[in-house]
């Protein structure tokens, strides 16, 4: 793996990334063969030290991907290793202390799960950490070692990851696929607020620097969101182990903490940059349960005023929260048996006008 100089102790980026693999081992397997092969090639540009916009190597890629999917089928039941820093030997999960063994080191550790039993871990340069509405936001740079899946901000309850080269990588896969067709919509608004008709490709990384703050605004709103849904959300997801109701759970409560709070400050901002990056991204089911949403959005785009947009906003926060609400009213009288009910109540939650 090709890094750049100042990396950190190799045993300690070595003992970071094996945890990572058995992650993956345990879990690349639950995505659907698209999200796994463009992830996996994000990984390979990644791990080979590709810049975003390089031609990768079709036979490499092949070969690599054949030797990656044999290690993990070594690391398959393998427990996650201890990890040392400077002689002392802590929890892979221990967040915390491994952090505060690398004060001053210029580095950060993550850990965590991105979903009920998937694990994650991270080690990057840490750049900066600031404080946004009594939460510290933690902002990284370059990655020394990572998961297969490496969302671009992560909410814990220690406070906000913003892991920027993440960031930048993901909105350059965004960009190499669209350049496939060109089409219109959302991310060509974004590209070309961002200076794309000047710069070109230059404006993918313009839009990385810019929107960094509407991916901490959204983890602002999750927090809010996971304090009204309280401890209950946490159990309710561990028990809907399949992955249709946890995908469905997750966009009711990304609605619910975007129409509370995102979209209403980028609306009031006046934030035309930061709408069309957030609706670039309105897709799944997000946007299969707020129909009305994108509908709202593309008359704002086609210059036929806010106000629907507004009403749109308006009219789902109360809609997702009740849902939410209801949802978690449902398990906690029947538990795992009300499996069916939640999905079914998710999935007519549909919000089609505004």
């Amino acid at each position: 793996m090709s890094r750049a100089a100042n990396a950190p102790d190799p045993q300690l980026a070595q003992a970071v990334q094996a945890n990572c693999n058995i992650a993956d081992a345990a879990h690349a397997g639950d995505m659907t063969l698209c999200i796994y092969l463009l992830q996996m090639r994000e990984f390979y540009r990644w791990e080979q030290d590709f810049a975003p916009s390089a031609t990768m190597p079709r036979q490499d890629v092949a070969a690599w991907l054949s030797a990656r999917e044999a290690m993990w089928d070594g690391l398959e039941d393998q427990a996650f290793a201890e990890i040392r820093v400077d002689g002392r030997v802590y929890d892979p999960f221990d967040r915390l202390g491994i952090n505060a063994a690398l004060n001053g080191s210029g580095l950060y550790y993550g850990a965590g799960y991105t979903a009920p039993g998937r694990a994650t871990f991270f080690l990057a340069d840490l750049e900066a950490v600031e404080q946004r509405e009594l939460l510290p936001v933690y902002r990284l740079g370059r990655e020394h070692a990572r998961s297969l899946a490496s969302p671009p901000a992560t909410l814990s309850a220690h406070g906000i990851e913003l892991r920027q080269e993440s960031l930048r990588r993901w909105l350059w896969e965004k960009y190499e696929a669209w350049t496939l067709r060109r089409s219109p919509g959302a991310f060509k608004r974004a590209l070309e607020h961002h200076g794309f008709a000047q710069q070109g490709e230059g404006a993918v990384d313009a839009m990385a620097l810019a929107q960094a703050d509407t991916l901490i605004l959204h983890e602002l709103a999750e927090a809010g969101v996971g304090e009204q849904l309280g401890a209950g959300w946490k159990a309710l997801r561990s028990d809907m182990r399949d992955r249709r109701t946890d995908l469905l759970l997750r966009a009711a409560r990304d609605l619910f903490a975007d129409c509370q709070l995102v979209l209403p400050r980028l609306l009031q901002q006046h934030s035309e940059g930061a709408l069309h990056f957030w609706f670039s991204n309105f897709e799944g089911w997000r946007r299969v349960l707020f129909p009305g949403l994108q509908l709202a959005y593309e008359d704002w785009s086609d210059g036929k005023g806010v106000d629907s947009l507004e009403r749109a906003v308006a009219t789902g926060a109360p809609h997702w929260a009740a849902l939410c609400q209801k949802v978690l009213a449902a398990h906690a009288q029947r538990g795992i048996d009300a499996r069916d009910e939640i999905r079914q109540t998710l999935e007519s939650g549909v919000l089609s006008t505004a």
